[in-house]
């Protein structure tokens, strides 16, 4: 048997690099993360929730749009009238008259509304020679109306904007737990690659190990040293051995598959992950890693932002059980004269004011609907409450775990490497031995198959150990830190604008 070559052969299955030179794009893992922030759908489509939550900010911040209102109208009556001392004598009474008003409105923070209006009018009247049958008569009108105890108040007034706003940090929230989701996922899938790129290289090389054994066994049964059907068992572990490197290209084209999906690239041509992963031991304080969690996992953060906009609502919810008292104040000056000009002068001379000011108290008699929308609203903080409670100690148990998670799987490299040195000492015993007539081929080929389930398990266990890692990140919620990823409003901001 070649010995020399079937030395190479097992450096190559000891190692797992002996790549040729693939023709692909070779690709790290910062560069997979940055693509998958860029491109990935699902990502994207996330981002839209808080740009549509930052759409309904600015629709209830429409309260405060100035109301502007215009009216023209015409009016012509001809009624009977016993008056005959106001109508002159005649028995009917006609009056005409032109309006044209504008006025505006304007909510206060307070709750209070601000109002002003110009009113006109020109009358036309057949009423007695001692009144005027042609005039015009306007006013200009200050107006202003504030509660003082049902819906008073900047919280109150401004209820919607403020949940909008609890909304859209929510939906933020919500979208980092989406990319935090995304960029474990991401990590996890390149670290499945790149083992099954290395996987795929053992197989290779166990079928070149296979085919040096047939090629040795066919020799030696022509020379007499093994009898021919050593050769039928040879030709099997060729043949076992194609099989299993045809399942790892599979294996390998569907990954490259789902990792292209993940980071939304269009091309054909082979993914080659560049960064090898991590094999040193990764030490963890657990006190220190909860720590970060209950600040940084997006769920959390988002949980806490929902209590604070339940208990504004419940703030305004025990102002909604309050009577109504009003207070209400107008000031107008008005004018009347055949001429408007004059009519204005009027106005403008402040000689004829109208001031009026006034309260307005209402008690409701049984306020349910009220009442009851309130304790809905504390029941509500209570159950937030307790899911916020829930989810912490969700928190820490993960956090544990996968702590305990990465101890397991680094002890678990160190028994991956001792059975994989196991198995090359036997191969290289057995290939020593069936040389000489001590092993048979099928011998040696069990041997081989040995070795490669050995490395397989070495190369998953540095997977399982990487991925351990993620997963501890992810539990955090540090993992977008540690990618260098910063979220904040101008995201989601910037699409509202570019769809506005």
């Amino acid at each position: 048997m070649k010995i020399s070559f079937i030395a190479v052969v097992l450096l190559a299955l000891n190692s797992g690099v002996a790549h040729a030179q693939d023709e692909g794009r070779r690709l790290t893992l910062k560069e997979a993360v940055k693509l998958a922030v860029e491109n990935n759908l699902d990502v994207r489509a996330e981002l839209y929730n808080p740009a549509s939550a930052e759409a309904d900010i600015n629709k209830y911040r429409g309260i405060y749009n100035p109301l502007l209102a215009l009216q023209s109208q015409y009016q012509d009556s001809t009624t009977q009238s016993p008056n005959v001392v106001v109508t002159g004598g005649s028995s009917t009474s006609r009056v005409s008259s032109v309006t044209y008003n504008a006025g505006a409105n304007q909510l206060v923070p307070t709750g209070g509304t601000l109002g002003a209006a110009f009113n006109n009018s020109w009358n036309e009247n057949n009423f007695s020679k001692g009144s005027i049958n042609h005039y015009f008569q306007s006013n200009f009108t200050l107006s202003f109306t504030q509660p003082l105890l049902k819906g008073f108040g900047k919280e109150t007034t401004e209820l919607n904007i403020d949940v909008a706003k609890f909304s859209k940090e929510e939906a933020l929230e919500q979208f980092k737990s989406k990319l935090l989701d995304t960029i474990s996922q991401v990590q996890t899938q390149y670290y499945l690659l790149y083992s099954l790129r290395e996987n795929l290289e053992v197989k290779r090389a166990s079928l070149n190990l296979a085919e040096t054994i047939l090629t040795n066994t066919r020799a030696q049964v022509k020379v007499g040293v093994l009898p021919a059907m050593e050769i039928l068992n040879a030709e099997f572990g060729v043949a076992t051995q194609k099989k299993g490197l045809i399942d790892a290209e599979r294996a390998l084209k569907d990954e490259m598959d789902q990792v292209r999906l993940l980071l939304q690239l269009h091309d054909t041509a082979d993914i080659i992950p560049v960064d090898t992963p991590l094999r040193d031991d990764y030490q963890v304080d657990e006190g220190s890693a909860v720590k970060r969690a209950l600040e940084l996992r997006p769920d959390l953060r988002q949980q806490r932002v929902s209590l604070k906009s339940s208990e504004l609502q419940a703030r305004v919810a025990r102002n909604q059980t309050l009577p109504e008292l009003d207070f209400n104040a107008s000031a107008a000056f008005t004018g009347l004269s055949e001429n408007y000009n004059r009519d204005l002068e009027h106005i403008g001379s402040g000689r004829y004011p109208i001031w009026i000011a006034g309260l307005k108290f209402t008690y409701p008699i049984g306020n349910d609907a009220a009442e009851n929308d309130y304790i809905k609203s504390k029941l509500k903080i209570d159950q937030t409450k307790t899911q916020i409670n829930s989810l912490e100690e969700s928190i820490f148990t993960n956090v544990r775990t996968a702590i305990r998670g990465i101890r397991s799987a680094y002890l678990q490299l160190d028994v991956t490497a001792k059975g994989r040195g196991y198995a090359e000492e036997v191969m290289d015993a057995y290939v020593k031995k069936q040389k000489v007539g001590l092993a048979t081929t099928k011998d040696l080929l069990d041997v081989l198959n040995n070795l490669v389930a050995a490395k397989g398990n070495e190369i998953q266990a540095v997977t399982d150990y990487n991925n351990a890692i993620v997963s501890l990140w992810k539990a955090t919620g540090e993992l977008l830190e540690r990618e260098g990823i910063t979220l904040g409003m101008k995201e989601a901001d910037a699409l509202y604008k570019k769809t506005r």
